[in-house]
Formats: structure tokens, C-alpha cells, sequence
């Protein structure tokens, strides 16, 4: 299995999923409903869950440390679709600068490319209203026309802001060509995941209210909700380990500020929150750590079923996402390689990882 994935992949990662224009306002408090506030300052920027990770993981492959092995050479590729307008021909632009394959984003005709109006208070939370524009229109034949670049990957990431059915075209493709399949299932569909999806997924990534809700536990969006004076509450275990149960192969649960919970079949561990100084904007942060995840899976070039590589790109991940916090803005606020420690890279044992407690089993 790892001769298969480092054959076909040769650590290429591929997002499929969409592209959003941010439009993101700043104030010192949410407005109440039927309320006007003044904002402090406007931004625009790119986003959509799906491009957000695939910048996250470009900016990781480009490298920039001399001596170390970054990942520079890695193909990152792009798979969605934007609208006939500025914002569209803007957005392949800005891709194609980050380095990114963009021959698999559609341009579709008569219809505007996504956009997401953001809010974010003195406290650096985010509301967020997503109008997903030409997204909606990606679908599984789109997928099978961008086979090369999905079936070559070492890792397919995948979110839930374009149609399912392409999602689960992409994962099932993805599954296909040995990579490794990785799913953050944001927004929740209002409708259980189907199987086949699952069966597909080698690496689940929901927040604690997004797992409760996905394994019929309750919750939302809520990233806090599953933890208890810094230790995983029993009830989001249960969940992930629900979700195990139905063929995902590792669950890794976001905790925000309470860092993350790693869960296969066989084994579960805690990561500890990584420490920040101020934080800024959290806007984009998960998307920050699934694309910082796909990255360094794939420069590892190891199967799903190795739970001590998943944990080191779990962490990594994590520092990676935290940095994020500490800058305004989405993308604009993903670091390049070379802005960060080498040793993130290429020391497992670096003491800026985050700590990881191993868990009993429920």
C-alpha cells in the first residue's frame, strides 16, 4: 500500500471544493436582529473552505528552508468551479500565483462565482453567510474530467460546500487511486452521510458540535462544545468513534482552544492546544489546519492506518492552524514555509509541537 501511494502520488495533494470571494467586515460586536453597528474596517479577500485549504497546502509545499525538506517540488491542484465574472478570472489568477494546478477549475457561464459575507468581533469570532455562486454547479462529471489530477494524488481533501455528489465522486475516485481520502464535513448536511461516502474517507475532520451531529449525538458548529476543563468529553469519543464504526479509518476532532482528538479503531490520543499569544481573526483557521493536514500526509507518504504518522500531522497541523489566529484576514493570513521554524518540518520531536496524551479505550 505505501509503494502504490508514493507511485501514484509522489506527495501531490488535490482539493476538490469551492472558491468563495470573502467580504469581511470588522466590528467591536455582532449586531442584534434589525440592528445597524458601525465596523471598524472592510476587507475582501479569497476564500471558500476548499481554496482556502488548497492555498494553505501550497503555501507548506512551496518550501523556502535551505537544507530542509519542506516539500518544494509538490504539486497542489485545485478542483471546483467559479462564475463568468471578475471575481471568477480574479480567483484562477490568484490560484495560479500560489503555484496551484488550476486546469481543473471551471469557469461556468451566466452565473457569479461565490461569495461569503463575513462578520468578525473585538473577540476574533466570525459569523459567516455563504452564497455559493457557480459551487453549486461542480459535479462528479466535473470530477471525472479532472481524473488526472485527482487520480495521481497522494492526498484528495474534500469539504461540503459544493454538491455531495461531487464530494463523494472525488472521494471515491481519490480511494481508487490509493491517496489518502480526507473529508471535513463543513457545513453539516441537514441529511445522515451516506455510507459509500464514508467507506470512502480515510480521515474525517469535524469540529466537537459537527461530530455529535454527524453521529446523531446532537450538536452544530459549535468547535468548544465537546470539552470539559481541557479534556475530550465522553460524548465526542462516542461519536467519533460512531462514525469509526461506519468505515471512516481515523477521526481527527477539532477542539479550537482545547486542541484536538485523534481516533481510529484501535487507538485514540489528545492533542493539547497550541499556544497563542493574541488572537487576531479566527476566520479560516479549521480550513488553515485541514490544508496544513493534507500537506504534511502526504510528504509523510504514509497509508491511513498509521496512527503515529496521522498523530505527527495532526500536531503539525495544529501549529500551523495557530499561527493562523494571530493575523487578520484568511488566506491572507496562511503562512509560507519559510516564515515558518524548520524544525516543524523535519523534528518530530521539536518541543513547539503540541503534547499529545494517549487515551484509554471507552
Amino acid at each position: 500500500m505505501m509503494a502504490a501511494r508514493e507511485a501514484a502520488g509522489g506527495g501531490a495533494v488535490t482539493v476538490v471544493g469551492s472558491c468563495n470571494i470573502d467580504l469581511i467586515a470588522y466590528t467591536p460586536r455582532f449586531p442584534a436582529p434589525g440592528e445597524t453597528v458601525f465596523g471598524s474596517r472592510f476587507a475582501r479577500g479569497f476564500g471558500g473552505k476548499g481554496a482556502n485549504q488548497c492555498v494553505a497546502a501550497a503555501r507548506l509545499a512551496r518550501g523556502g528552508h535551505a537544507g530542509t525538506d519542506t516539500g518544494g517540488g509538490r504539486r497542489v491542484a485545485m478542483v471546483g468551479a467559479v462564475g463568468d465574472d471578475g471575481f471568477g478570472r480574479e480567483y484562477v489568477a490568484a490560484l495560479a500565483a500560489e503555484g496551484v494546478d488550476v486546469g481543473g477549475v471551471a469557469t461556468v457561464a451566466g452565473v457569479s462565482t461565490g461569495v461569503a459575507p463575513i462578520w468578525v468581533n473585538g473577540d476574533g469570532e466570525n459569523c459567516i453567510v455563504v452564497v455559493p455562486g457557480a459551487n453549486a454547479s461542480v459535479s462528479s462529471a466535473d470530477v471525472a474530467a479532472a481524473g488526472s489530477v485527482v487520480g495521481s494524488a497522494a492526498v484528495v481533501l474534500c469539504q461540503n460546500e459544493i454538491p455531495l455528489s461531487a464530494t463523494a465522486a472525488a472521494l471515491a475516485a481519490g480511494a481508487a487511486g490509493g491517496a489518502v481520502t480526507i473529508f471535513t464535513p463543513a457545513p453539516v448536511p441537514a441529511e445522515p452521510l451516506p455510507d459509500d461516502l464514508l467507506a470512502a474517507t480515510d480521515v474525517l475532520v469535524p469540529n466537537a458540535g459537527e461530530v455529535l451531529a454527524l453521529a446523531g449525538g446532537g450538536g452544530g458548529s459549535g468547535g468548544g462544545a465537546g470539552t470539559d476543563k481541557g479534556t475530550v468529553r465522553r460524548e465526542v469519543r462516542e461519536a467519533a468513534q460512531r462514525l469509526v464504526g461506519r468505515g471512516v479509518r481515523a477521526v481527527v476532532v477539532t477542539l479550537g482552544s482545547a486542541g484536538a482528538l485523534v481516533t481510529t479503531a484501535a487507538r485514540a490520543a489528545h492533542v493539547a492546544a497550541t499556544p497563542v499569544t493574541a488572537v487576531v481573526d479566527t476566520t479560516g483557521a479549521g480550513d488553515a489546519f485541514s490544508g496544513a493536514l493534507a500537506y504534511f500526509l502526504a510528504a509523510a507518504g504514509a497509508p491511513p492506518t498509521d496512527f503515529d504518522a496521522l498523530l505527527l500531522a495532526t500536531r503539525r497541523a495544529a501549529v500551523y492552524a495557530a499561527d493562523s489566529v494571530t493575523k487578520a484576514g484568511t488566506q491572507a493570513a496562511y503562512a509560507a514555509a519559510a516564515d515558518l521554524p524548520p524544525a516543524l518540518f523535519t523534528d518530530p520531536a521539536w518541543p513547539g509541537l503540541p503534547a499529545v496524551t494517549d487515551l484509554p479505550p471507552l
